[in-house]
């Protein structure tokens, strides 16, 4: 639709002449007037697959058993990887605020500034101002997919702030309400949840986790049962502190874990990839599970490969390395791995190339589509990540991590693993020579 729409002459007079409101409202006219060529099992429906976007609250790469993870139990997960792509190098900011906002819009934490957690949890007045900044999900929905988000909408409070989630782009929403009548709610038991603009009053005995479930198999059939594909992006709140008590934990009679909310984290993602396949959609459905930032533990955590230190909060490989996998039957070849580094950034170009969705007018992206390595085709590693936390910024080539308030070079050539570097070798000094001067410019863009 979006390359008949730029190539015809009456699209390109439109697109010529029309502010973006009406450029949005017209392409929407075309899609509904040719709504017949958008049913299942035409072409243009094969040609635009639902994404589903799973995304963990605090939960680094060594947990998850694909990555040789020695103590939660992820079946869900690692059956996902084997059916599909599995990164082994994927990087996000350290923690919520920054990460997620590169996520949503597809720029650095260099070039949004939002490096520390937004006060949401405080009761704080403060929200991303969407208008400023484009989204992907604003994209897709005026290319005619159904866009809906879950889970930890942490970037507003919705008490003052009730239209924010579709001001990003999502026509419909269920998410923890944070904050509410001056106190700040819970998220599991007895959990907050808005949906659409009013507070959930039939889930006070059920487990947060459990009602986003089953909210996101809901949004899934009612996009099907439209004729429309879906982009819906789950936030999944788990396994993120308080450690509690899950529905298993209780019915079991034994006390709550960390790895137990990864467990049963990795048992809802199961629900889903079994509501997928009852629904008859998992060729044409594209299924990526990532992490937000690294596992918040002050404990280092055991791999074949070595300790993992640090996390959640750190600006270090184990609070910014996280899991990555994406499953597209259709796509892609079962049981791959990749090398590439990716940044958290990358996934807005990603998803819009996957949904034949335009991006021609639009400037400012920092993100590197990695949709080439996807399809098996030609594709060149971007040369480094980036990624920030309380006004400090790393950059990371793969073997050496350059900090920017330090002005330290970190050798992390044999992960995880990483020393201070000290030595006045020529590698050492090229490195921090060729990343501080990167890292330069990104800052000098702002």
């Amino acid at each position: 639709m979006d390359q008949w729409f730029g190539s015809s002459l009456l699209g390109r007079l439109i697109w010529s002449f029309h502010p973006a409101d009406v450029r949005v409202l017209f392409q929407a006219f075309c899609l509904s007037i040719c709504s017949i060529s958008t049913q299942p099992g035409s072409a243009q429906s094969i040609d635009r697959p639902n994404i589903l976007l799973l995304v963990a609250d605090d939960l680094g790469y060594e947990k998850v058993g694909a990555y040789n993870g020695l103590s939660a139990l992820t079946p869900h997960l690692d059956q996902l990887a084997g059916e599909g792509l599995l990164f082994l190098r994927a990087y996000a900011s350290p923690v919520c605020t920054p990460s997620r906002m590169s996520l949503y819009t597809g720029t650095y934490a260099t070039t949004h500034q939002y490096t520390s957690v937004l006060p949401v949890h405080l009761g704080s007045k403060d929200a991303v101002d969407f208008s400023q900044w484009t989204t992907y999900a604003q994209l897709l929905g005026a290319n005619g997919y159904h866009t809906a988000v879950t889970g930890k909408w942490q970037l507003a409070g919705l008490e003052f702030h009730p239209r924010h989630c579709a001001s990003a782009g999502f026509d419909s929403w269920c998410v923890w309400q944070i904050w509410r009548n001056g106190q700040k709610t819970r998220r599991y038991w007895k959990a907050t949840l808005n949906e659409d603009g009013k507070i959930r009053d039939d889930i006070q005995d059920r487990f947060g986790p459990d009602v986003l479930t089953d909210y996101v198999i809901r949004q899934m059939k009612s996009a099907q049962d439209q004729g429309r594909p879906f982009c819906i992006q789950h936030n999944m709140m788990l396994p993120h502190v308080p450690i509690i008590e899950t529905p298993d934990d209780k019915a079991a009679r034994r006390a709550p874990g960390l790895d137990q909310m990864i467990n049963y984290m990795d048992k809802q993602v199961g629900l889903l990839l079994a509501a997928i396949n009852e629904m008859g959609i998992e060729e044409n459905t594209v299924v990526i599970f990532i992490g937000d930032n690294g596992t918040q533990s002050k404990e280092p955590r055991r791999t074949p490969q070595g300790m993992v230190k640090g996390g959640k909060w750190t600006l270090t490989d184990g609070g910014m390395h996280v899991p990555l996998m994406i499953r597209y039957p259709k796509v892609i070849t079962a049981g791959r791995k990749a090398e590439s580094l990716i940044d958290i950034t990358d996934f807005f170009p990603t998803i819009c190339d996957l949904s034949y969705t335009s991006m021609e007018d639009l400037n400012g992206i920092d993100g590197k589509s990695f949709y080439p390595l996807l399809i098996n085709g030609d594709y060149k590693s971007r040369e480094w990540i980036t990624g920030g936390f309380e006004n400090d910024y790393v950059i990371f080539d793969g073997e050496w991590r350059y900090h920017h308030n330090e002005e330290e070079l970190w050798d992390c050539r044999d992960l995880p693993r990483e020393t201070l570097s000290t030595a006045r070798s020529k590698e050492a000094e090229d490195a921090h020579t060729r990343l501080s001067e990167i890292l330069a410019e990104l800052l000098a863009k702002d």
